[in-house]
């Protein structure tokens, strides 16, 4: 059976580089992509602009970028998600964000994301901003914060039961889940190690259960937090992947030019290694690699 190229479901990326990151490194840009891509056997990428929320911008990729970058580059970067600031316009919890989640897709943007808004899933102002993307059927790709705050990402407590609040108030919102506090729990997980990579064999976990209970659930397999999942036990990962397989995406969380190295890029020859050997149906490997991208991405 044929190996996959991949639909990377979540990177980032700016135009030319322009301001330092603390690593020294600037974004990459849509050409030093595209090597990484050519060397991982990545087709295209889903572009998410990062540096709309404070807490974690190094550099900003506006709206009007990020669209100039799939327009120019569609060989490398097919679709992008648009950010948007929970109070923006009038900082009240009753803003119509329709009015520009509607002017963002109507520019070709397919969903919200990534969303790193350091408030609780329940604040008011989230409730609005998820009530807009589920009328405006924009999908939202999230990365979760620390609990107590003092870091980035939409806070949530040990055991996600702000985000099993939200499932359940808009469930014809599909919510796409990344980050370390997200996939850490894919098992039993001690609440010191959701911030970080936890090891060892995996006692089936909340990730599993919130999907099981709420088919609005995704999981973005990006980064770090998404390989590890995966390769600390890769048996419980094959039955994971089987389950799961319309609900899951291929992901890198490329940022700059070093993560060529990263990782978090060994996600692609896990999956074609398992599919090889058979631990994953072909059917299992084509949906996570690139089906289901392509089904969310190019939906009409």
């Amino acid at each position: 059976m044929n190996i996959l190229p991949k639909i990377d479901i979540h990177v980032h990326a700016v135009p030319y580089g322009f301001l330092n990151r603390p690593s020294g490194e600037t974004y990459a840009t849509p050409q030093q992509l595209r090597v990484i891509y050519d060397r991982y056997n990545i087709e295209r990428g889903n572009l998410l602009p990062d540096g709309i929320c404070p807490a974690c911008a190094d550099d900003v990729c506006s709206m009007r970028e990020a669209y100039e970058m799939v327009r120019d580059y569609p060989e490398t970067l097919g679709w992008w998600f648009c950010s948007i600031q929970p109070r923006m316009g009038s900082n009240l919890p009753d803003t119509d964000l329709s009015y520009y989640l509607l002017q963002y897709k109507a520019h070709g943007a397919r969903g919200v994301g990534e969303i790193t808004e350091n408030m609780p899933f329940d604040d008011p102002h989230m409730l609005n901003l998820f009530h807009h993307c589920e009328k405006c059927d924009m999908p939202v790709l999230f990365h979760i914060g620390a609990s107590g705050g003092g870091d980035y990402g939409i806070i949530d407590d040990p055991g996600l039961p702000r985000l099993e609040k939200v499932l359940g108030m808009f469930p014809r919102l599909k919510f796409l889940g990344h980050s370390q506090k997200f996939w850490a729990e894919i098992g039993v997980c001690d609440p010191k190690e959701r911030g970080s990579y936890p090891t060892g064999k995996v006692i089936s976990g909340r990730v599993p259960e919130l999907m099981r209970k709420y088919p609005n659930l995704y999981g973005d397999l990006s980064a770090g937090s998404g390989y590890n999942a995966l390769a600390r036990d890769p048996e419980f990962a094959y039955t994971f992947l089987e389950e799961f397989r319309d609900r899951l995406f291929f992901g890198t969380d490329i940022c700059a030019p070093s993560n060529i190295a990263s990782d978090m890029l060994k996600l692609s020859a896990f999956l074609d290694d398992a599919m090889t050997r058979g631990k994953i149906s072909y059917a299992a490997y084509e949906k996570i690699s690139r089906g289901n991208a392509l089904e969310l991405l190019e939906r009409t």
